[in-house]
Protein backbone atom coordinates (compact mmCIF):
# COMPACT_ATOMS: atom_id res chain seq x y z
CA UNK A 1 0.00 0.00 0.00
CA UNK A 2 3.20 2.38 -0.61
CA UNK A 3 1.94 4.03 -3.36
CA UNK A 4 -1.47 4.58 -1.79
CA UNK A 5 -2.86 7.72 -0.34
CA UNK A 6 -5.04 7.66 2.25
CA UNK A 7 -7.31 9.83 4.29
CA UNK A 8 -8.19 9.81 7.82
CA UNK A 9 -11.84 11.22 8.28
CA UNK A 10 -13.24 12.38 11.81
CA UNK A 11 -15.34 14.98 11.90
CA UNK A 12 -16.85 14.59 15.90
CA UNK A 13 -16.65 17.15 17.86
CA UNK A 14 -15.17 15.46 21.71
CA UNK A 15 -11.75 13.98 22.27
CA UNK A 16 -12.25 10.62 23.52
CA UNK A 17 -11.09 7.19 22.34
CA UNK A 18 -12.85 7.06 19.09
CA UNK A 19 -11.44 10.68 18.14
CA UNK A 20 -7.58 9.11 19.50
CA UNK A 21 -7.97 6.21 17.39
CA UNK A 22 -8.29 8.39 14.29
CA UNK A 23 -5.25 10.34 15.09
CA UNK A 24 -3.46 7.21 16.12
CA UNK A 25 -3.99 5.46 12.76
CA UNK A 26 -2.93 8.90 11.08
CA UNK A 27 0.17 9.19 13.00
CA UNK A 28 1.05 5.28 12.06
CA UNK A 29 -0.14 5.27 8.22
CA UNK A 30 2.02 8.39 7.17
CA UNK A 31 4.86 6.36 8.72
CA UNK A 32 3.65 3.73 6.11
CA UNK A 33 2.26 5.35 3.15
CA UNK A 34 0.99 8.96 2.37
CA UNK A 35 -1.87 9.95 4.56
CA UNK A 36 -3.96 12.94 5.47
CA UNK A 37 -6.54 13.83 8.12
CA UNK A 38 -9.52 15.39 7.83
CA UNK A 39 -11.00 17.05 11.11
CA UNK A 40 -14.08 19.33 11.66
CA UNK A 41 -12.95 23.14 12.30
CA UNK A 42 -12.41 24.03 16.06
CA UNK A 43 -12.93 21.09 18.02
CA UNK A 44 -11.39 19.12 20.86
CA UNK A 45 -9.78 17.28 17.78
CA UNK A 46 -8.98 19.97 15.44
CA UNK A 47 -7.03 21.37 18.42
CA UNK A 48 -5.37 18.46 19.47
CA UNK A 49 -3.67 17.83 16.18
CA UNK A 50 -0.43 19.80 15.38
CA UNK A 51 0.34 18.82 11.68
CA UNK A 52 0.66 19.95 8.20
CA UNK A 53 -1.38 17.29 6.75
CA UNK A 54 -4.43 18.19 8.68
CA UNK A 55 -7.37 19.50 6.86
CA UNK A 56 -10.96 20.55 8.45
CA UNK A 57 -14.43 20.27 6.50
CA UNK A 58 -17.33 21.41 9.01
CA UNK A 59 -19.79 18.70 9.30
CA UNK A 60 -23.45 19.81 8.40
CA UNK A 61 -26.26 17.44 10.24
CA UNK A 62 -29.25 18.16 7.90
CA UNK A 63 -27.49 18.66 4.91
CA UNK A 64 -24.68 16.56 4.78
CA UNK A 65 -24.64 17.35 0.73
CA UNK A 66 -22.45 19.99 1.45
CA UNK A 67 -19.32 18.77 3.52
CA UNK A 68 -19.51 15.58 0.84
CA UNK A 69 -18.85 17.54 -1.78
CA UNK A 70 -16.01 19.20 0.01
CA UNK A 71 -14.81 15.75 0.69
CA UNK A 72 -15.18 14.72 -2.64
CA UNK A 73 -13.00 17.74 -3.71
CA UNK A 74 -10.54 16.73 -1.54
CA UNK A 75 -10.53 13.23 -2.89
CA UNK A 76 -10.05 14.16 -6.71
CA UNK A 77 -7.74 17.02 -5.86
CA UNK A 78 -5.59 14.55 -3.21
CA UNK A 79 -5.48 11.40 -5.50
CA UNK A 80 -7.24 9.54 -2.60
CA UNK A 81 -7.57 6.01 -3.14
CA UNK A 82 -9.23 4.93 0.70
CA UNK A 83 -11.14 7.02 2.85
CA UNK A 84 -11.16 5.75 6.60
CA UNK A 85 -13.28 6.91 8.80
CA UNK A 86 -14.34 6.57 12.68
CA UNK A 87 -17.72 8.38 13.54
CA UNK A 88 -20.63 6.40 12.13
CA UNK A 89 -22.67 10.25 11.76
CA UNK A 90 -19.92 10.24 9.21
CA UNK A 91 -21.13 7.89 6.99
CA UNK A 92 -23.57 9.39 4.83
CA UNK A 93 -21.03 12.40 4.45
CA UNK A 94 -18.17 10.03 3.55
CA UNK A 95 -20.65 7.46 0.96
CA UNK A 96 -22.04 10.37 -1.01
CA UNK A 97 -18.09 11.96 -1.17
CA UNK A 98 -17.21 8.54 -2.58
CA UNK A 99 -20.19 8.81 -5.30
CA UNK A 100 -19.58 12.63 -5.94
CA UNK A 101 -16.03 11.94 -6.72
CA UNK A 102 -14.32 11.00 -9.39
CA UNK A 103 -11.24 8.59 -8.31
CA UNK A 104 -14.37 6.19 -6.62
CA UNK A 105 -12.09 6.10 -3.33
CA UNK A 106 -12.19 2.27 -1.26
CA UNK A 107 -14.07 3.42 2.14
CA UNK A 108 -13.09 1.30 5.51
CA UNK A 109 -14.87 1.93 8.58
CA UNK A 110 -13.95 1.49 12.05
CA UNK A 111 -16.67 0.67 13.97
CA UNK A 112 -15.89 1.92 17.95
CA UNK A 113 -19.56 1.87 19.04
CA UNK A 114 -22.20 -0.87 20.12
CA UNK A 115 -24.42 -1.53 17.21
CA UNK A 116 -28.24 -1.94 18.85
CA UNK A 117 -30.51 -1.74 15.23
CA UNK A 118 -30.89 -3.64 12.44
CA UNK A 119 -29.84 -2.14 9.32
CA UNK A 120 -32.64 -3.98 7.05
CA UNK A 121 -34.06 -0.97 4.75
CA UNK A 122 -33.20 0.09 1.58
CA UNK A 123 -31.30 3.55 2.70
CA UNK A 124 -28.78 1.04 4.55
CA UNK A 125 -28.47 -0.97 2.08
CA UNK A 126 -27.19 1.73 0.02
CA UNK A 127 -25.07 2.78 2.36
CA UNK A 128 -23.33 -0.79 3.49
CA UNK A 129 -22.85 -1.53 -0.61
CA UNK A 130 -20.39 1.35 -0.63
CA UNK A 131 -18.25 0.50 2.04
CA UNK A 132 -15.26 -2.16 1.19
CA UNK A 133 -14.42 -3.04 5.07
CA UNK A 134 -15.63 -2.95 8.30
CA UNK A 135 -13.10 -2.71 11.21
CA UNK A 136 -14.48 -4.11 14.55
CA UNK A 137 -12.40 -3.09 17.52
CA UNK A 138 -13.91 -5.87 19.65
CA UNK A 139 -15.21 -9.47 19.01
CA UNK A 140 -18.53 -8.05 20.27
CA UNK A 141 -18.92 -5.55 17.58
CA UNK A 142 -17.92 -7.83 15.27
CA UNK A 143 -21.13 -10.07 16.42
CA UNK A 144 -23.26 -6.97 16.33
CA UNK A 145 -22.16 -6.28 12.89
CA UNK A 146 -22.90 -10.40 11.64
CA UNK A 147 -26.25 -9.82 13.99
CA UNK A 148 -27.85 -6.40 12.56
CA UNK A 149 -26.53 -6.14 8.74
CA UNK A 150 -27.76 -8.60 6.69
CA UNK A 151 -25.24 -10.40 4.79
CA UNK A 152 -26.11 -9.65 1.21
CA UNK A 153 -25.04 -5.78 2.31
CA UNK A 154 -22.06 -6.76 4.92
CA UNK A 155 -18.99 -5.47 3.73
CA UNK A 156 -15.78 -7.93 5.22
CA UNK A 157 -15.34 -7.67 8.71
CA UNK A 158 -11.88 -7.44 10.35
CA UNK A 159 -11.78 -7.66 13.78
CA UNK A 160 -8.78 -5.36 15.29
CA UNK A 161 -7.92 -4.76 18.61
CA UNK A 162 -6.86 -0.88 19.60
CA UNK A 163 -3.44 -0.65 21.15
CA UNK A 164 -1.74 1.72 23.11
CA UNK A 165 1.84 3.29 23.17
CA UNK A 166 4.04 3.14 26.29
CA UNK A 167 5.01 6.02 26.97
CA UNK A 168 7.46 8.32 28.89
CA UNK A 169 5.87 9.86 32.18
CA UNK A 170 7.40 13.12 33.16
CA UNK A 171 7.51 12.15 37.02
CA UNK A 172 8.35 15.86 37.96
CA UNK A 173 5.10 16.45 36.88
CA UNK A 174 3.70 13.57 38.79
CA UNK A 175 4.98 14.95 41.70
CA UNK A 176 3.83 18.60 41.35
CA UNK A 177 0.29 17.01 40.69
CA UNK A 178 0.39 15.32 43.71
CA UNK A 179 1.19 18.51 45.84
CA UNK A 180 -1.38 20.16 43.69
CA UNK A 181 -3.93 18.27 44.43
CA UNK A 182 -2.77 17.43 48.26
CA UNK A 183 -2.61 13.74 48.05
CA UNK A 184 0.14 12.93 50.30
CA UNK A 185 -0.26 9.62 51.63
CA UNK A 186 -3.59 8.84 50.68
CA UNK A 187 -5.12 5.88 48.31
CA UNK A 188 -6.43 7.37 45.29
CA UNK A 189 -9.13 6.37 42.78
CA UNK A 190 -9.39 7.57 39.42
CA UNK A 191 -11.88 8.08 36.74
CA UNK A 192 -10.81 9.06 33.44
CA UNK A 193 -13.37 10.21 30.68
CA UNK A 194 -16.07 12.90 29.14
CA UNK A 195 -18.24 13.58 32.88
CA UNK A 196 -21.62 12.22 31.78
CA UNK A 197 -24.10 9.91 33.18
CA UNK A 198 -23.13 7.20 30.85
CA UNK A 199 -19.74 6.99 32.18
CA UNK A 200 -20.62 6.61 35.86
CA UNK A 201 -18.69 8.75 37.69
CA UNK A 202 -22.24 9.46 39.97
CA UNK A 203 -20.85 5.12 40.96
CA UNK A 204 -17.78 6.16 41.83
CA UNK A 205 -19.16 8.88 44.19
CA UNK A 206 -21.96 7.02 46.03
CA UNK A 207 -19.41 4.06 46.29
CA UNK A 208 -17.23 6.29 47.59
CA UNK A 209 -19.42 7.16 50.41
CA UNK A 210 -19.46 4.00 51.60
CA UNK A 211 -15.58 3.85 52.53
CA UNK A 212 -15.76 7.32 53.99
CA UNK A 213 -13.45 6.30 57.08
CA UNK A 214 -10.98 4.93 54.81
CA UNK A 215 -7.85 7.35 53.70
CA UNK A 216 -9.39 7.22 50.03
CA UNK A 217 -9.40 10.34 47.37
CA UNK A 218 -11.09 10.37 44.33
CA UNK A 219 -9.82 12.26 40.77
CA UNK A 220 -12.36 12.59 38.14
CA UNK A 221 -10.68 13.70 35.04
CA UNK A 222 -11.92 14.95 31.84
CA UNK A 223 -14.34 17.46 31.03
CA UNK A 224 -18.01 17.85 31.68
CA UNK A 225 -20.45 17.56 28.58
CA UNK A 226 -23.31 18.79 30.51
CA UNK A 227 -23.48 22.07 33.24
CA UNK A 228 -26.32 20.28 34.75
CA UNK A 229 -25.16 16.69 35.33
CA UNK A 230 -21.82 18.42 36.43
CA UNK A 231 -23.45 20.29 39.24
CA UNK A 232 -25.56 17.47 40.02
CA UNK A 233 -22.30 15.47 40.97
CA UNK A 234 -21.18 18.28 42.93
CA UNK A 235 -24.68 18.55 45.08
CA UNK A 236 -24.54 15.02 46.19
CA UNK A 237 -20.76 14.93 47.03
CA UNK A 238 -21.81 18.00 49.11
CA UNK A 239 -24.75 16.11 50.47
CA UNK A 240 -22.64 13.18 51.03
CA UNK A 241 -19.92 14.90 52.95
CA UNK A 242 -17.20 14.14 50.39
CA UNK A 243 -15.80 17.15 49.44
CA UNK A 244 -12.49 16.70 51.14
CA UNK A 245 -12.16 13.42 49.09
CA UNK A 246 -13.22 13.98 45.70
CA UNK A 247 -11.35 16.37 42.92
CA UNK A 248 -12.44 17.25 40.00
CA UNK A 249 -8.94 18.01 37.66
CA UNK A 250 -11.19 19.27 34.26
CA UNK A 251 -9.38 18.79 30.87
CA UNK A 252 -6.15 17.36 30.37
CA UNK A 253 -4.11 16.38 28.15
CA UNK A 254 -1.64 14.74 30.69
CA UNK A 255 -3.23 11.66 31.13
CA UNK A 256 -0.52 9.28 31.90
CA UNK A 257 0.83 11.60 34.55
CA UNK A 258 -2.55 11.21 36.13
CA UNK A 259 -2.62 7.86 35.57
CA UNK A 260 0.29 7.62 37.41
CA UNK A 261 -0.96 9.55 40.55
CA UNK A 262 -3.46 6.55 40.99
CA UNK A 263 -3.52 3.41 42.97
CA UNK A 264 -6.38 2.50 41.18
CA UNK A 265 -8.46 3.38 37.72
CA UNK A 266 -12.31 2.57 37.71
CA UNK A 267 -14.03 2.12 34.58
CA UNK A 268 -17.93 2.81 35.00
CA UNK A 269 -19.48 2.63 31.84
CA UNK A 270 -22.66 1.11 31.47
CA UNK A 271 -21.71 -0.28 27.70
CA UNK A 272 -18.09 0.22 26.90
CA UNK A 273 -17.34 -0.86 23.69
CA UNK A 274 -13.63 -1.30 23.93
CA UNK A 275 -12.18 1.10 26.92
CA UNK A 276 -9.00 2.25 25.50
CA UNK A 277 -8.30 3.95 28.97
CA UNK A 278 -8.34 0.54 30.37
CA UNK A 279 -5.36 -0.67 28.02
CA UNK A 280 -3.69 2.98 29.37
CA UNK A 281 -3.95 2.24 32.89
CA UNK A 282 -2.71 -1.39 32.23
CA UNK A 283 0.18 0.17 30.15
CA UNK A 284 1.45 2.12 33.23
CA UNK A 285 1.80 -0.31 35.15
CA UNK A 286 -1.52 0.54 37.11
CA UNK A 287 -4.26 -1.33 38.74
CA UNK A 288 -8.00 -1.39 37.14
CA UNK A 289 -11.59 -2.29 37.32
CA UNK A 290 -13.89 -2.12 35.14
CA UNK A 291 -17.42 -3.13 34.16
CA UNK A 292 -17.93 -6.46 33.48
CA UNK A 293 -19.73 -6.27 29.94
CA UNK A 294 -18.23 -5.39 26.69
CA UNK A 295 -14.83 -3.99 25.87
CA UNK A 296 -13.47 -4.73 29.75
CA UNK A 297 -14.60 -8.55 29.33
CA UNK A 298 -12.38 -9.31 26.20
CA UNK A 299 -9.49 -7.05 28.21
CA UNK A 300 -9.19 -7.99 31.60
CA UNK A 301 -8.81 -11.97 33.19
CA UNK A 302 -10.69 -10.91 35.87
CA UNK A 303 -8.16 -11.68 39.06
CA UNK A 304 -5.40 -12.18 36.87
CA UNK A 305 -4.83 -8.93 35.52
CA UNK A 306 -7.63 -6.46 36.93
CA UNK A 307 -10.69 -6.50 38.62
CA UNK A 308 -14.45 -6.60 37.00
CA UNK A 309 -17.41 -5.46 39.12
CA UNK A 310 -21.22 -5.61 38.29
CA UNK A 311 -21.64 -1.71 38.07
CA UNK A 312 -23.56 -1.55 41.63
CA UNK A 313 -22.09 0.41 44.35
CA UNK A 314 -21.51 -2.27 46.62
CA UNK A 315 -19.60 -4.80 44.72
CA UNK A 316 -17.01 -1.72 43.28
CA UNK A 317 -16.88 -0.82 47.51
CA UNK A 318 -15.81 -4.30 48.17
CA UNK A 319 -13.07 -4.52 45.01
CA UNK A 320 -11.35 -0.74 46.58
CA UNK A 321 -11.29 -1.90 50.00
CA UNK A 322 -9.82 -5.51 49.06
CA UNK A 323 -6.80 -2.75 46.89
CA UNK A 324 -6.99 -1.03 49.87
CA UNK A 325 -6.23 -3.42 52.42
CA UNK A 326 -3.92 -5.73 49.99
CA UNK A 327 -1.34 -3.65 48.15
CA UNK A 328 0.82 -6.82 47.05
CA UNK A 329 -2.08 -7.92 45.27
CA UNK A 330 -2.96 -4.65 43.67
CA UNK A 331 0.67 -4.42 42.76
CA UNK A 332 0.81 -8.11 41.47
CA UNK A 333 -2.75 -7.15 40.01
CA UNK A 334 -1.10 -4.05 37.82
CA UNK A 335 1.99 -5.84 36.67
CA UNK A 336 0.14 -8.88 35.01
CA UNK A 337 -2.14 -5.59 33.22
CA UNK A 338 1.37 -4.26 31.80
CA UNK A 339 2.84 -7.81 30.67
CA UNK A 340 -0.90 -8.20 28.78
CA UNK A 341 -1.00 -5.04 27.80
CA UNK A 342 2.67 -4.98 26.37
CA UNK A 343 2.20 -8.32 24.63
CA UNK A 344 -1.83 -8.02 23.53
CA UNK A 345 -2.49 -4.10 22.99
CA UNK A 346 0.75 -2.64 21.84
CA UNK A 347 0.09 0.20 19.38
CA UNK A 348 2.65 -0.69 16.94
CA UNK A 349 1.89 -4.18 16.74
CA UNK A 350 -2.58 -3.51 16.54
CA UNK A 351 -1.88 -0.25 14.17
CA UNK A 352 -0.07 -2.98 11.54
CA UNK A 353 -2.57 -5.19 11.73
CA UNK A 354 -4.84 -2.96 10.88
CA UNK A 355 -3.19 -1.62 8.03
CA UNK A 356 -2.55 -5.07 6.63
CA UNK A 357 -6.06 -5.59 6.92
CA UNK A 358 -6.69 -2.85 4.89
CA UNK A 359 -3.93 -3.18 2.60
CA UNK A 360 -5.93 -6.51 1.61
CA UNK A 361 -8.79 -4.68 1.16
CA UNK A 362 -7.37 -2.37 -1.08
Amino acid sequence: MKNKNIVEVCLAHGLGGLELSAVHCFNYFKTKTNCSIIVSPNTKLDNYIENTNKFTIKRNKLFPIIPALKLAKFIDSNDIDIVHFHWGKDIVTVVLAKLFSKKRPKIVHSRHMNMTRFKNNIYHGWLYKNIDMLHAVTKQVKEQIQKYIPHAIRPPIETVYLGVKESSVDEKKVESLKSNYALKDAFVVGIIGRIEDEKGQYILIETIERLKDLNIKVLIVGQSMSENYLNELKSNITNLGLEDKIIFTGFTKDVNEHIKLCDVIVLATKKETFGLVIVETMMNNVCVIATNNGGPIEIIDNGTNGLLFDRSCDDLALKIEYLYNNPKEKESLANAGYIKAKSEFNHDIQMQKLYDAIEKRA
